[in-house]
């Protein structure tokens, strides 16, 4: 990946920071955001500081820090070529009949409608300019089987993996777009589906356990290399079998 520059979003910590971490670790040069600039600045830190990786501290549905990401990572190791759309917020659990709509239109505005403004601000910096762009969105797999509690979450997870379709005909074939959807990872934002009782949800799953961030950035890292070339607009489960057995918690 030594001729790559990627954004990954949400990446201070967890499914982000370790996409990053992998990139890294293959030569790419990455810019990570986040919504905590100190905790950007220990990511940067990290992952071994301003020659290979910057942070720009900003909300995800902002324009205007998506705008200035772009423009600092373009200023820094030049034309973009790889986009990691991580963003993703679930503020409300329940069921859909009593679900807050505010907490709807946000979760819709930063899932979504953040993730195509993303697309649209790195293809101004150039993504796909010279031919083998890639994007991978992070969806989820409440957005591929139905995820009692988290249902409007899954709802724009679901229509995520929709867009990247959408994106992948209309982006070829100078960019491929995928996304990858991953069952319980242990992270700090997936806590609530499996704090106290891990060793019970991990029993329900086939493979015997949750999964890990690496899990995820190994194949988010495979998808954007060259090995993947003639993969587009496809979604890759990550759930350690669980599905299979019609849960997906």
């Amino acid at each position: 990946m030594a001729d790559q520059v990627a954004i990954v979003t949400g990446a201070s910590r967890g499914i982000g920071f370790a996409i990053a971490q992998r990139f890294v670790s293959q030569g790419a040069k990455v810019a990570v955001t986040g919504r905590d600039a100190d905790a950007l600045e220990a990511a940067v830190k990290e992952l071994g500081g301003p020659e290979v990786a910057i942070g720009v501290a900003g909300k995800g549905d902002d324009p205007a820090h998506r705008a200035a990401v772009i423009d600092a990572v373009t200023g820094r190791f030049g034309t973009i070529t790889t986009l990691i759309n991580n963003i993703g917020i679930n503020p409300a659990y329940g069921p859909l009949a009593q679900l807050d709509l505010g907490a709807a239109r946000k979760m819709a505005e930063v899932n979504l409608i953040g993730t195509l403004g993303w697309v649209q601000e790195a293809l101004r910096g150039g993504l796909g300019s010279t031919g083998g762009g890639s994007i991978v969105n992070i969806s989820s797999v409440s957005g591929v089987r139905p995820a009692p509690g988290i249902g409007f979450y899954g709802t724009t997870k679901a229509a995520l993996i929709h867009l990247t379709e959408e994106l992948a005909i209309e982006l070829a074939p100078r960019i491929r777009v995928n996304a990858v959807a991953p069952a319980v990872v242990k992270t700090r934002f997936a806590t609530a589906l499996y704090e106290g009782r891990e060793a019970e949800v991990a029993a329900t799953y086939p493979l015997g356990r949750l999964g890990n961030t690496d899990d995820v950035a190994g194949t988010v890292a495979f998808l954007c290399s060259p090995d993947a070339s003639w993969i587009t607009g496809q979604t890759i489960v990550l759930d350690g079998g669980v599905t299979l057995t019609g849960s997906v918690q």
